[in-house]
């Protein structure tokens, strides 16, 4: 199952041994946009492992409607890595933005691999620290900058390497999921936008942005 089609990054230095292994308890599944598969309860149960497709996770304030979003889910990552630490139901929300496919694996199976198997720890650990270290940067965003700067990191975090389009996470995003990125609504990411276009720092096409000058969007930045 993981040999050939799925050249993900995650499995490139996985010995054939614990290969295998996932493919002895993984089954196949695909996922389509707007499904409702990947909720709390299921993941007291399952583990997942994405191959292709992307998964907001978020959550919302019921009283106002206003979301923020944690993690965007993608290629090579896992869901979910919090009950399958501590086993506690993760209240958190999940939507699929777009259709891909999954490993999905008993969650007692993935326990007892954390405990005896070394080659997975060597994939599963350091994906756990990047995490942490996701919604570190999040908190840290939050707190200490203002909604324009937080557009300019998120876009600058996200150009396409060797290019000036920032496709890897805001890829045909709408505005109102950047703005549950970082953390406002989507009136203020539209005047955040349409100031930048205007100083031709940006341009949009569709539903992606592009840096034109990129010297001019660091020194929006430090000013």
């Amino acid at each position: 199952m993981i040999e050939k089609k799925y050249e993900i990054e995650l499995f490139q230095n996985l010995s054939n041994t614990l290969k295998d292994e996932i493919n002895r308890y993984a089954k196949l599944i695909k996922f389509k946009k707007n499904e409702y598969i990947f909720d709390s309860d299921d993941a007291t149960r399952h583990f997942y492992i994405f191959l292709s497709g992307r998964v907001k996770v978020y959550q919302m304030n019921l009283d106002n409607l206003k979301e923020q979003t944690i993690f965007m889910l993608g290629i090579g990552d896992m869901f979910d890595t919090i009950t399958l630490l501590d086993g506690k139901l993760h209240e958190a929300i999940t939507e699929i933005l777009e259709d891909g496919e999954a490993l999905k694996l008993p969650i007692e199976k993935v326990r007892e691999w954390i405990e005896t198997n070394p080659a997975f720890n060597r994939i599963f650990f350091p994906y756990v620290a990047s995490q942490m270290r996701k919604v570190e940067e999040l908190a840290s965003e939050l707190s200490l900058y203002n909604t324009h700067e937080r557009l300019i990191h998120l876009i600058l975090k996200n150009l396409k390497p060797g290019k000036f389009e920032a496709k890897t996470l805001l890829q045909n995003l709408s505005r109102s999921e950047i703005a549950s990125l970082i953390g406002t609504i989507r009136h203020v990411v539209d005047r955040h936008i349409n100031e930048l276009k205007d100083d031709d720092i940006i341009e949009t096409k569709r539903k992606n942005i592009i840096v034109k000058d990129i010297q001019k969007l660091l020194k929006k930045l430090k000013n």
